[in-house]
């Protein structure tokens, strides 16, 4: 792999350019900066309670709530309400699918979920369509910090929520679970030409996480909107990769062409090898794939210049 050991913002102070709209010093600070709570905050995807400062009131310990048949429906809109009230644009819930959860993280540490999970949240945060669109310039790493730090906010109040509840509750990122196939499980959205998990009302900007929990919840129906009958004509995603990362096959198939692709998965795989390096080339993420997708709100754009991006933003101040 080209990219190996290769760092995502290791060629920025070569790339930066007080001319080139997007990659300036002030876009690229913005985009690192919206990541603030996510990487400032990791525990909030601690899978057991937090523990509060010395100086905070003890906990009142409270029975655990009881959930049957005759309120499991309450309980579960309740749920819904709880995390949309935390920020949370979309929330759906899936049966607990132990074939979607890692068997060991990034540094090859085994992940044991506890036993007795019986459902998983699936949350999406809707990432801003004026920065998103703006791709693949730094300004767009805005939308995605942003989107991270609002998913440690979202989960680690909700798992709160539950937890005081009396049940177990365990929030995730990228971390523990695979969120496309979770997502798809609750309900959110379908898989797209672009490997990513696309919404009916926001395409593919949608930023995901979950929180699994042993709460009787009520579950979720999948969801098909056509979205494979029309990934099999439109290819826009495709034609605008710049580092044709995006198959071009008219049908999906269990065709794979990274390492990282999982097997067995019937779907047009993304040559995210490619994909990755187009970052590192770039000195930061890229969501052209998500920008010029039709179901995106800003249907019809290619590419907004960052400039325009910034004269807005500058005259709403």
């Amino acid at each position: 792999m080209k990219t190996y050991n290769v760092y995502m913002y290791d060629k920025v102070p070569d790339i930066l350019d007080e001319e080139q709209p997007g990659y300036t010093q002030i876009d690229h600070a913005l985009a690192i900066a919206s990541w603030t709570v996510h990487d400032y905050f990791r525990r909030a995807f601690s899978w057991e309670k937090l523990a509060k400062p010395n100086n905070m009131m003890p906990d009142a310990l409270p029975e655990v709530y009881e959930i049957n048949d005759k309120n499991i429906d309450k309980v579960t809109r309740t749920i819904k309400a709880v995390t949309k009230s935390f920020g949370a644009d979309m929330v759906g819930i899936a049966p607990y699918d132990e074939k979607w959860t890692y068997t060991e993280d990034r540094v090859e540490t085994p992940i044991e979920m506890p036993e007795g999970m019986t459902s998983v949240i699936a949350i999406g945060a809707v990432m801003d369509a004026d920065t998103i669109s703006t791709s693949p310039s730094m300004t767009k790493g805005f939308a995605s910090g942003m989107g991270y730090s609002q998913m440690a906010f979202i989960v680690s109040s909700l798992a709160e929520f539950i937890r005081k509840l009396g049940y177990r509750a365990v929030p995730t990122g990228n971390d523990t679970a695979l969120s496309i196939p979770i997502a798809i499980d609750a309900g959110l959205g379908q898989v797209g030409r672009n490997g990513l998990l696309t919404t009916r009302d926001h395409g593919a900007r949608v930023r995901l996480c979950t929180v699994f929990t042993d709460m009787p919840l009520l579950h979720d129906e999948k969801v098909d909107f056509g979205l494979t009958d029309y990934c099999r004509k439109c290819k826009r995603c495709a034609e605008a990769c710049e580092n044709e990362a995006i198959s071009f096959d008219d049908e999906p198939s269990f065709k794979t062409y990274s390492d990282s692709n999982n097997k067995g998965i019937y779907r047009w795989a993304v040559n995210v090898d490619k994909c990755y390096e187009f970052w590192t080339d770039n000195g930061g993420e890229c969501s052209t794939c998500i920008s010029v997708c039709p179901f995106n709100l800003r249907s019809g754009l290619r590419f907004t210049d960052p400039r325009d991006y910034w004269k807005k933003r500058l005259a709403e101040q």
